[in-house]
């Protein structure tokens, strides 16, 4: 999942205002569709390994599985709180691309070179994960489409224009810059002016990723266990109800979960979104769409949609409905993944203001969840070796493809701390023992995080109805309050 929805073009009649045909919650559509998993066996007691991963999804996974593939003989275990993919993993949008969170503070602190290797680390991530989910027969439903990014009012135009620059500074070479005609040819959004797309994204089913991956990392010999929630992680201690895990290394890979760790609270801010899946749309209604090429599909609002066209030929499209709950309860509550009818409706305006033709269709299921955001918008991957204390995250919604390479990079810094080998390209990416500091305490972030989204949503309406190119001041004053 990324960011957050915007304002809508109204209710209208029918199915589009009734929830009664609505599934919400339980967990996600993906889980709807391909099932929750059979559960995996709670830590029985105290334990020991090589490596104790604190967390079961896409980050502690990958993480698992480059680690044995690259050291067979150790003893790694992961614990999930509930099961593998329960989080941001099972929730997501399916969108495998190459973006990361803070590449442009990054090129300040260290240099425009040290983005561009960044950058092209996580370009090259992408057909990464798509080998490895060939490599080891996982049916993910990907569908390597790019991704296209559409412009609908002239200052998103600007800002297209703007972004697309900046990433051919980054060494994106082959992203290409669209007019309405050449956009229309791809997807027929309505009221688009342009857009700028990249081959470097994939479409995907994420639970099908995780379950396989899951799978993969236990038939390399990983031991998991799951509904065994980690309350304190101390140096060589993983603290669970059932018993304390030992290892020289614990890796803190929980993402928007981070909040409910003794003394993390103010880590990362569980950042909450939200999805609607439709139900299948028959050919008569893909006629009129386009979309033939299965782009994953986002747009330059300041509260910025996500979408996919789903193997089963849905739109599946998110947004941030409730940004941000008061004490970080969404993750202390358990990650509650109900969402709130308002919600549901502003997600159906914004489909059917990009897609008139989907006005009647029935919204199957709609969910929600959260995604880590550091205080100032940057990914991290940190391995302390005094104390072996390592994480990996704050992907602020780019986690599909970040987590792989975040997993690449915690494996060579074992590697490197173990004697095992010396530093490679990925230790020395700008992102590796990143500091950020702390979330402001309530309800100064509360406060801070819905002003926010509420100055973001005013901007989008207001560019809406003028010609003015620039972004909305209040939008411009958001981002330098905020740090984005």
């Amino acid at each position: 999942m990324t960011s957050a929805n915007n304002g809508g073009s109204g209710r209208r009649g029918g199915d589009a205002t009734s929830h009664d045909s609505t599934s919400n919650g339980g967990i996600s559509f993906w889980y709807a569709r391909d099932g929750i998993p059979a559960p995996r066996e709670p830590l029985p007691g105290d334990a020991s390994a090589d490596v104790c991963i604190v967390g079961g999804g896409y980050t502690g996974l990958w993480t698992a599985y480059y680690l044995k593939k690259a050291v067979p003989f150790l003893n790694i275990t992961v614990l999930e709180g509930k099961f593998c993919g329960y989080g941001a993993s099972g929730r997501n949008g399916g969108w495998l691309y190459n973006g990361v969170a803070g590449r442009d503070r990054y090129a300040k602190l260290h240099g425009h070179e040290s983005a561009v290797r960044l950058q092209q680390a996580m370009n090259d991530t992408v057909a990464e994960v798509i080998r490895v989910a060939d490599e080891e027969k996982i049916d993910a439903d990907i569908h390597r489409g790019g991704v296209l990014e559409v412009a609908r009012t002239p200052a998103q135009l600007a800002r297209l224009k703007a972004f697309h620059a900046v990433e051919l500074a980054f060494g994106e070479t082959d992203r290409t810059l669209h007019g309405a005609r050449e956009t229309a040819e791809r997807v027929r959004v309505t009221g688009a002016v342009g857009s700028s797309w990249t081959p470097h994204g994939a479409r995907l089913h994420p639970v099908k990723l995780v379950k396989g991956l899951a799978a993969a990392v236990e038939a390399l010999g990983v031991t998991i266990h799951e509904s065994t929630p980690v309350t304190e992680i101390k140096p060589k201690h993983a603290i669970t109800p059932y018993g304390t895990v030992r290892a020289p290394y614990i890796l803190r890979c929980t993402e928007g979960f981070t909040a409910t760790l003794k003394g993390a609270r103010r880590a990362w801010l569980p950042m909450n979104s939200s999805m609607i899946a439709t139900e299948p749309l028959p050919a008569e209604i893909w006629d009129t769409l386009g979309w033939d090429g299965r782009e994953t599909l986002g747009d330059m609002a300041h509260t910025y949609m996500y979408a996919q066209r789903t193997a089963d030929d849905r739109i599946a499209l998110g947004g941030r409905g409730h940004p941000y709950r008061y004490a970080s309860k969404a993750a202390r509550l358990g990650h509650p993944s109900r969402t709130e009818p308002a919600t549901i409706e502003a997600l159906r305006d914004i489909l059917v203001d990009f897609f008139p033709t989907t006005a009647g269709v029935r919204i199957d299921h709609a969910w929600s969840g959260v995604l880590g955001v550091p205080r100032d918008w940057c990914a991290t991957v940190t391995l302390d070796r005094t104390t072996g204390l390592g994480w990996a995250g704050g992907y602020v919604g780019s986690g599909v493809a970040t987590t792989n390479l975040a997993a690449r990079t915690l494996r060579d810094l074992i590697q490197q701390d173990s004697g095992q080998s010396g530093p490679t390209d990925l230790t020395t990416l700008p992102w590796v023992n990143h500091k950020v500091r702390k979330w402001e305490p309530e309800p100064f972030r509360w406060l801070g995080v819905h002003s926010m989204y509420a100055a973001y949503r005013t901007a989008d309406r207001e560019e809406s109805t003028t010609s003015a190119p620039e972004s909305h001041p209040i939008a411009r004053v958001a981002n330098r309050v905020s740090g984005r």
